[in-house]
């Protein structure tokens, strides 16, 4: 149940700028040195944007820090599918 609550107020803009802001850290050259560092960078950012979309609140903050860390689950998912196909 508690998951269920969770996948319902997970935040699709916040994924979405999370993952936008994860992928250009991964991809610039410059940027490699925050690398390895990128699950905590997207649930800081999540944790900040829930506080600004959503309200200033606990609650706000804690969806938006999840949310962020799902974009980061989610680039795993889509890395993974898309080195299975090249594969075959």
């Amino acid at each position: 149940m508690g998951l269920e609550i969770l996948n319902d107020r997970l935040v699709p803009i916040i994924v979405i700028a999370c993952l936008i802001v994860g992928y250009v850290i991964k991809t610039t050259p410059v940027l490699q040195v925050a690398r390895e560092y990128i699950p905590f960078i997207v649930c800081v950012l999540g944790a900040i944007l829930g506080g600004t979309v959503i309200g200033v609140s606990v609650e706000a903050i804690v969806i938006g820090a999840a949310s962020g860390l799902a974009s980061t689950g989610l680039h795993q998912a889509f890395a993974k599918v898309l080195n299975l196909k090249k594969g075959e």
